[in-house]
């Protein structure tokens, strides 16, 4: 069973760095062609997905956030981050990350359980 977990801290300063980790566990983030993703859900607004870091390496954003957002990973540890620069307080969500065959929200088969960012000063 593959889990995962998200890490970071919960209250972020406008216009500074967001980072956020997720930790995988029972599968490794370099196999099998799946989609590592970044997905957040603002108050009251439904799931956007952010981007995605494949088994491959390979990167992906959703075009809204692309200049203002970084997927990477450290395969010795088994973790992917998220940063997303020069925040505002409409970046405040609950920010998950998941496992999926696809983009975009599609074909996700494992969650991690969230965590709340709030931007503010």
């Amino acid at each position: 069973q593959v889990q995962l977990q998200e890490s970071g801290p919960g209250l972020v300063k406008p216009s500074q760095t967001l980072s956020l980790t997720c930790t995988v566990s029972g599968g490794s983030i370099t196999t099998d062609y799946y989609y590592w993703n970044w997905i957040r859900q603002p108050p009251g607004k439904g799931h956007q997905w952010m981007g995605a870091i494949q088994s491959t390496g390979n990167t992906y954003y959703t075009p809204s956030l692309k200049n203002q957002t970084s997927i990477s990973r450290d395969t010795s540890k088994n973790q992917f981050t998220l940063q997303v620069s020069s925040v505002t307080p409409e970046d405040t969500a609950v920010y998950y990350c998941a496992r999926s065959l696809g983009l975009n929200l599609e074909g996700i088969d494992y969650w991690g359980q969230g965590t709340q960012v709030t931007v503010s000063s």
